[in-house]
Order: C-alpha cells, then structure tokens, then sequence
C-alpha cells in the first residue's frame, strides 16, 4: 500500500510539473526563444513589407480546395512528360546535314576551347546524325524516322529547338528543370502548381507522378518534393502495376468501416495536437489522412486502364498489367480527365554514352524511340478528340541535350556510338493549353551546337508554364527564411513568341 501512495504522489508531482512547465511565462520564453529571435530580425531586415500582389490563401484544413489563378490561363492541367537522361536532338528534332559531312572527322579546338563536359577528354570524334530526317505537316517541321507516328502531329505542337541549361549532370539538372534550382530543397513545379491552384477532385492527389524505365530519376523523389511548401503538395507515386499506392488496400480482417474508425481516432489525436501547438501542419496532416482513405476507393477506379476500348491501347500500344512508359501516359489522360492539376511522367533510360548497347544512340536510343513514340502521339489526338487539349498543356523532353560529337570516355572510344551531356542547346515541345500550333521557335548552327536564335533557358520554360496558368511568375512567391521564393528564382522570361494571343 505504501509503494501504491508513493508512485501516486510521484505522478501527481510529474503532472503539476509539467501544467507549470506548460503554462509558466519561463516556459513560454524558453520554447518561443529562436521564435520571437526570428520576428526582431525580420523587422530589422524590414520583412514587414507589404506583398506585391494578393497572397496565395491556405486553408491547412482543406489545402487542395479549387482556386481561381490571379489572371485567366489558357490551361488548367498539365502533363509532363520527361525523358531522364536527356535523349539526343540530334537524332529527333534538330536536322543537321553539315554534321553528317563531319562524321568521323577531329573535333575542331573551337568547340573545346574553355567547355567543360561531363566524360569527353582530350580531342572526341564528330559523329553525325544516326537517323534520317524529313519534313513533315503544313509547317514543314523536320523530324526522324525514329517518330514515325508523332511525324503525324507536329501541326499541334511548338518546338524550342534553342533551350539552354547551365548544369550538365542529370541530377542538378532535372532539379534544375523541375524546381528551378540544382540543390535540393526547393519545391517541384507540380508542387508549386498544385499550391496555387489546389484540384477539381477532392477524392484524388492534385499532384500525381509516374514512373517507367525500371529506375527512378537520377536527382531521386526530390524532382517531386514540396520542399518549403506544406507537405500536402508533395508528388503521390502511382504505379501502374500492382497496387496504384502502396499499401492502398487494407489488410486482412480490417473492413471499410474499421478502417475509417481508426482515421478517426488518430484525427482525433491530431485535434487536439492543434488545438495545443496551432500548427498548420497538423491540419495538413489530417487532410492527408482523410485523403489517403478516400484514394482507397477512387485511386484504383482511375488507375485501371483495362476497361478502356480496344481502340485506345491501339492508340496508345498499352499493354494492361504491365509497367511502361505507354501504360503511364494513358493513366495521366484518365488523372487528368478526373481532375488531377498536375501529371508527372518519368521514364528512365535515355542516356545516350555509348558504353553499352542500351546505351548507344544507333541501338538502345532506337528502342525507346519506339517505346515513346505512339505514346506521346496517341495522347496529343486523344485529348483533342475529347476536347481536352486546348485546356490541357502537354510539356515534352530531358534535363539537356546531346554533343555533336561523338563521347570518348576518359579521352578512349567508347564500345558504342554515344554522344555526352550538352547544354547549349537542346529542344523541348509543348502543345495544347494555349500554345501555338505548328510552330517552331528558335534555331542551332549548322552543327546543333549552339543557339543562333530564339535562345531560352530552362527558367524561360517555367514561366511559360506559370503563365498558361494564369500566373505571372515574378509575383507568385511563397515566403521562407525571410524572403520570398519562386520556381524561376531572379530569372526566367515568358516565351511570348509560342503562346496564341
């Protein structure tokens, strides 16, 4: 009895302690220290300001709820779709009859001179173009054999022939193409976007992203990440094989009605954790909770392309039950027809060396041509004949381009016929969402090498797509660390010249 009283007091004494430690002032200041440090240097650093435009409004209850962009866009989904590894202009897009005349020729100093590369050392061979070219359309645009159905559609598209980036390995760069910087820590385009614009479906993610080639990206799930921004932006990786979701289904002896109690009672936890700290995250946490129930049901419902018409995997060469670049780009049509804001396609591979065959761009390059090719063309006519297109902005292509000459790793031929990482000039397509048709903009030398005209970079892009949007990309800014950050950073340009007026 005298052990029972004595743990009794104990816990009396911890529970007083720990009411002091809550509501004592000396408590308040020891825990808000570096919180009310960091309100005294914002006011010394006059982060007071006043925001230039209308703040983006979070509901942390409800994060993905609709909203209305600052302008009228032209576009309301997206749809990226981005070939990791950087496949080759040279042999898609970019024509190039005077390098063929230099195949196998010295590479001349001038193209060396001061440029770092990622493998060439020493003096590389000039390899020509390993594909023939023809024009194609009422605009005449030149494109490879290795196309041969997207050679079908190039009057729905506008082509960048000149993008330039600055960071010439694959994961600074996808970084840099995703969230507008080659570190890690910024927040993904799709998270940017979902964050402005919340969805149309509150019963699926507004930011989805799939993945094909049997790896993911080289810069890894950061490509997707939300960063800075509330976690409910992150990218949700679907599969198309297996469960859409890990861990979607419940587990054996668990039924609807249970599952959603035990949602409930951690909610309830989660509750009264705001009601003690009022951190927003906490509310996200719950929205994401409730969310990932609701996906039990209607994830698996839009993740199954078995039902869709004989017709459609003929347009898109799907094959059901399988994981595949084709599979991948149908589901994002299904994610976008039902609502979701932003599709992320991923399909490794396309990294051209030339130090094994599924790495030569005479042989593995082949192949994912093929892969992609009646794919990417089958999307274009089935949103146009679904009345989508025009409210649907389909971005295409890598983190850079491909050299003109061939790569010599280490200063020794490779194996194969390869060419390296280049990044001044490689080319990105675009179509639908308000984007001209059948237009190219920008143009290479007469060796692919550089730009000579028209010249973008990646940020340009970026605010090509905020814009078709509806933002303007300088004023749509999350505040971090005391400043304000947006996806093109202090750069970035609209590119006026494709966008219908």
């Amino acid at each position: 009895m005298a052990r029972k009283n004595y743990i009794e007091q104990q816990r009396q004494k911890e529970k007083e302690r720990a009411l002091l430690q809550y509501y004592t002032r000396r408590h308040f200041l020891k825990e808000s220290a570096m919180g009310l440090g960091g309100l005294a240097l914002g006011s010394l650093l006059g982060c007071h300001r006043k925001p230039a435009v209308a703040p983006i409004v979070f509901d942390p209850a409800h994060p993905l709820i609709p909203k209305l962009p600052p302008f009228p866009g032209k576009a309301k989904n997206i749809i990226y779709l981005h070939m990791a590894g950087a496949p080759s202009q040279l042999e898609l897009f970019d024509y190039k009859p005077e390098l063929q005349k230099m195949d196998g020729q010295d590479c001349p100093p001038s193209l060396l001179a001061g440029k770092r590369f990622a493998f060439i050392r020493g003096v590389p061979k000039m390899l020509g173009p390993q594909a023939k070219f023809a024009q194609y359309g009422e605009s005449r645009a030149w494109i490879s054999e290795h196309l041969p159905h997207f050679s079908g559609i190039v009057d729905e598209v506008s082509f960048l022939k000149a993008v330039s980036s600055d960071q010439f390995n694959h994961a600074p760069a996808q970084l840099l193409v995703h969230t507008g910087s080659p570190r890690l820590g910024r927040p993904s385009m799709g998270s940017w976007v979902t964050y402005g614009l919340g969805t149309e479906n509150q019963n699926l993610p507004g930011f989805v992203v799939l993945t094909s080639g049997g790896k993911f990206p080289d810069a890894g799930k950061s490509v997707w990440g939300s960063g800075f921004l509330p976690s409910v932006y992150q990218g949700v990786q679907c599969r198309s094989e297996g469960d859409p979701v890990l861990f979607v289904k419940d587990p054996d002896g668990m039924d609807r009605d249970l599952r959603k109690a035990s949602i409930d009672a951690i909610n309830a936890v989660n509750q009264q954790e705001f009601a003690e700290y009022q951190d927003p995250e906490i509310l996200s946490r719950i929205s994401q909770y409730e969310m990932a129930f609701k996906m039990q049901i209607s994830v698996p419902e839009v993740m199954n392309i078995r039902d869709e018409p004989a017709y459609i995997h003929e347009l898109y060469g799907t094959q059901p039950g399988h994981t595949s670049l084709a599979n991948n780009i149908l589901l994002a049509r299904k994610l976008v027809e039902k609502g979701v804001r932003f599709v992320q396609v991923f399909d490794w591979g396309w990294d051209s060396h030339g130090t094994e065959a599924s790495l030569a761009i005479d042989i593995g390059f082949i192949n994912k041509c093929r892969q992609v090719d009646r794919a990417m063309t089958g999307l274009i006519l089935d949103l146009k004949q679904r009345g989508m297109l025009e409210e649907t902005l389909v971005v295409w292509g890598g983190e850079f381009g491909r050299t003109p000459m061939m790569e010599n790793r280490e200063g020794k031929p490779n194996p194969f016929k390869g060419r390296d990482h280049h990044t001044d000039a490689f080319t990105i397509w675009m179509a639908g969402g308000g984007i001209k048709k059948g237009y190219v903009h920008g143009e290479t030398d007469e060796i692919g090498y550089s730009a000579v005209s028209g010249k973008v970079d990646v940020f340009d892009v970026q605010a090509t797509i905020l814009n078709q949007l509806g933002f303007d990309h300088t004023r749509f800014t999350y505040d971090f660390q005391g400043r304000p950050y947006r996806l093109t950073d202090v750069k970035g340009k609209v590119i006026k010249e494709i966008i219908n007026t």
